[in-house]
């Protein structure tokens, strides 16, 4: 089974008027994934009413920094640099962490979820948020997976942007492995490929940039070669994706050339890992994505590829 799960409320956060990451977003999934011809029931919505607890957001991010976000619910502020918060985004923020520890627990029984979280989360670093993340969804399902018994959890970031404060959270923890592949050079100017972990963590975190212009063959060709090998060594007890589809052509904020179909490709590959390593337990989140008319398409490529 591959639900995917959403909660209106995470259309609540409202950035500003012409910004990017805006409701609008969710949108153009929901209306794709509706299209003709229909989905199997079992891709259709579910609306899950999870909210993030305090204690749930402090297992990464420092709690002065969840009080003081919490603090801010109904209210305008900033989470951080580029992360403004409206009146809903707090409570947006927590419905799509709670949609990220629901499906966590989905995937745990064997399911494969697709969480339509917003805000974005990859950039939020323990101390604060930045890059339009508030809290950061991959580094909570990660923390409550591995409080479920999960003992190694591999995060896969395909996300145009280098999921800066993932690889931060964890950068020292041997039981998560982080993989990026992202533009570079590019916001937010991290994740080189000399960036391998540090500690304990040493040779957890794998970074590949590649340049503006790249293509799907490009990603794949990454996949095969170091992707797949690293997890398989691994042998991770869950999958996470933070799925991101700002790599597409013609993004407004990236510049790489993938398409749909090489997203639902991407997907298919991770799911292969999943069924080999993990008994098909894994778990995608919704990161960015801006072309509103074709970001449906891209999900939809990705849920068909998980059924």
């Amino acid at each position: 089974m591959s639900p995917v799960l959403y909660h209106p409320a995470c259309r609540l956060h409202d950035p500003g008027r012409d910004h990017a990451e805006c409701p609008e977003r969710l949108d153009a999934i929901l209306d794709a994934l509706a299209a003709p011809p229909l989905l199997p029931s079992g891709a259709q919505p579910i609306i899950t009413d999870r909210r993030a607890t305090a204690a749930e957001l402090s297992r990464v991010h420092t709690r002065p920094y969840v009080t003081r976000v919490l603090s801010l619910e109904g209210r305008a502020g900033r989470a951080g640099p580029e992360a403004p918060l409206s009146p809903g985004s707090v409570e947006a923020a927590c419905r799509a962490a709670g949609l990220a520890l629901d499906g966590v627990e989905r995937a745990m029984r064997g399911e494969r979820p697709f969480a339509l979280c917003r805000p974005p989360g990859h950039h939020a670093r323990a101390a604060g948020g930045m890059g339009f993340c508030v809290f950061n969804n991959a580094a909570v399902a990660a923390a409550a997976a591995r409080a479920a018994g999960a003992e190694r959890v591999l995060i896969v970031d395909w996300d145009v942007h280098h999921g800066n404060g993932t690889q931060e959270i964890f950068y020292s923890d041997p039981a998560v492995s982080f993989f990026s592949i992202h533009q570079s050079p590019l916001y937010p100017d991290s994740g080189h490929a000399s960036e391998r972990g540090a500690g304990a963590g040493l040779g957890a975190t794998r970074n590949v940039p590649l340049p503006s212009g790249s293509d799907g063959a490009d990603y794949l060709r990454a996949f095969r070669e170091v992707l797949i090998p690293d997890a398989e060594a691994f042998s991770p007890d869950l999958i996470l994706v933070s799925a991101g589809f700002d790599a597409h052509q013609g993004d407004p904020l990236g510049g790489m050339w993938l398409t749909a179909a090489d997203y639902g490709r991407l997907c298919a590959e991770v799911r292969g890992i999943a069924d080999r390593r993990c008994g098909g337990r894994m778990l995608l989140l919704l990161e960015g994505g801006y072309r509103l008319d074709t970001l449906g398409a891209c999900a939809r490529a990705c849920v068909e590829a998980l059924r």
